[in-house]
């Protein structure tokens, strides 16, 4: 049986309202914490202005708070829960022969727009800001002695002029764009012939295109050019694929770039592992509802309601935790894409909803 129009609208509120809270907090927490981080690492960077790293961390934020969203959504529909039960509200409404089922349709239909909207919009959106930040740290942090994470990225190829073993302090997400790059050139015979430094470098099909760009070798003086070219025999498919995490792919354009890989003859195990993992989000969502729920029903005056509270913290946590076991899984090929990404968001319904039925009948 549905819940009334009106009473349906009051509780979806009161759960649209906790969530964005809880989201609205991790959000400005987030994008704090990364703004200071940004400007430690800017210092004397030349053009890396307040503003612009302002900008940066905002770009930025989207693509780690996303993570936290099922984190927003228990906690939020358990502040729900709890102040519609600290107000005796959930009283008045069993008291009116609504059980827990029908004051949950809200929360769950909520919980289920949520997690379509996530794949839908936020998703592409945060994956279009990263990209657009990845871009502005290239330019920004490449030449920056405060910019190296010890992450620096390194490459090794074979072409007709020899050997080539490539250096970059970061990639640019989505497209074959490295920044802050040094080539170390050999010759056929593996002698060391000279060591190229770019600002950019941009891998074509057969050959790399240097910008901003100083060589330096044995015999003579620095060299300075706007271009340089370096013959390649690297796949641009397989450096796009190497250098783009699948979390910074939209949502509407991993199908696309599954059957691209895939007509390459490149493993698409990670970008599929992701389509799945989005689709599973609203399912995801309603187990975090229902978990909310089991720990968030009891009366306030019967006490106890700190240990559940801790209680529902600790099962999103080992929720959380399954899930990313699962993925990991999925991701080394050591079982199916489509059950890593659905079994948590499967499982984690299937015990709510047995432990709602054994707390409301018994």
């Amino acid at each position: 049986m549905l819940i009334g129009a009106t009473l349906g609208r009051y509780f979806a509120w009161r759960f649209v309202r906790t969530i964005l809270g809880v989201f609205v907090t991790v959000f400005a927490l987030v994008y704090t914490l990364d703004f200071v981080e940004l400007l430690r690492r800017a210092g004397d960077s030349e053009g890396a202005s307040t503003g612009l790293m302002a900008q940066l961390a905002l770009y930025r934020t989207p693509a780690v708070a996303e993570s936290v969203l099922p984190f927003a959504v228990l906690f939020g529909s358990m502040a729900a829960l709890l102040q519609l039960s600290r107000k005796l509200e959930l009283v008045v409404a069993r008291a009116a022969g609504i059980s827990a089922w029908q004051f949950l349709q809200p929360g769950i239909f909520v919980a289920l727009a949520v997690g379509a909207l996530t794949i839908g919009a936020y998703n592409p959106l945060s994956a279009a800001l990263k990209q657009r930040s990845s871009e502005i740290e290239a330019k920004i942090f490449a030449k920056s002695t405060k910019a190296g994470t010890g992450k620096d990225l390194w490459l090794r190829q074979r072409s007709v002029d020899g050997q080539a073993i490539i250096r970059a302090e970061t990639a640019v997400e989505g497209t074959t764009t490295l920044a802050g790059v040094t080539v170390f050139l050999f010759d056929e015979a593996g002698l060391f012939t000279a060591q190229v430094e770019a600002a950019r470098a941009i891998l074509h099909d057969g050959w790399w295109e240097l910008r901003d760009v100083r060589v330096l070798t044995r015999e003579s003086p620095p060299e300075s050019h706007e271009v340089y070219l370096v013959a390649s025999t690297l796949d641009p498919s397989q450096i796009r694929q190497r250098f783009t995490p699948p979390e910074s792919v939209p949502f509407w354009q991993l199908p696309e770039t599954i059957a691209r890989h895939e007509r390459a003859g490149l493993d698409a195990t990670r970008y599929r592992l992701q389509y799945d993992v989005l689709l599973a989000t609203p399912l995801l969502y309603l187990a975090m509802v229902l978990v909310a729920a089991t720990v968030s029903l009891r009366f306030f005056r019967f006490g106890g309601v700190g240990k559940l509270v801790l209680g529902g913290v600790a099962a999103g946590f080992v929720l959380y935790v399954a899930r990313q076991v699962m993925e990991g899984l999925g991701a080394s090929g050591m079982i199916a894409p489509a059950v890593a990404a659905w079994f948590p968001a499967v499982v984690g319904s299937l015990l709510g909803t047995l432990t709602l039925l054994y707390q409301e009948d018994g």
